[in-house]
């Protein structure tokens, strides 16, 4: 079951910005209980765990990549998790989705990504993000 709704990508130029957000579908949802991850494939490569952040808010974690360019928070008043992109780069193209999962650590979600979104509690159905001169 899906019940993420992942929003926010498309086409930018080199050292553009985006803000991917995840939001529940269903309003009896509540993700404040859920650590919230955003993962993205390229084609042709393995999905990779870009950011994970706990239910509270108080721990992130990134992939090396994007340490120092992305952004990941959330508004457990406003049952969303935000992704900001910046200074973004080709290699950072791919789709991006997140995914909710209960009683896990942000190491334990981003760090070893399940193989299928599926395999999470709940999970959105991607949003592109290319970024491309």
């Amino acid at each position: 079951q899906l019940q993420l709704v992942d929003s926010g990508g498309g086409l930018v130029q080199p050292g553009g910005s985006l803000r991917l957000s995840c939001a529940a579908s269903e309003h009896t949802l509540d993700l404040g209980a859920y650590t919230i991850g955003w993962f993205r494939q390229a084609p042709g490569k393995e999905r990779e765990g870009v950011s994970c952040i706990s239910s509270g808010g108080g721990n992130t974690v990134y992939t090396n990549s994007v340490k120092g360019r992305f952004t990941i928070s959330r508004d457990n008043t406003k049952n969303t998790v935000w992704l900001q992109m910046n200074n973004l780069k080709p290699e950072d193209t791919a789709v991006y989705s997140c995914a909710a999962e209960r009683l896990t650590t942000i190491q334990a979600m981003c760090v070893q990504p399940r193989k299928y979104l599926s395999d999470y509690q709940f999970w959105g159905q991607g949003t592109q993000v290319t970024v491309s001169s």
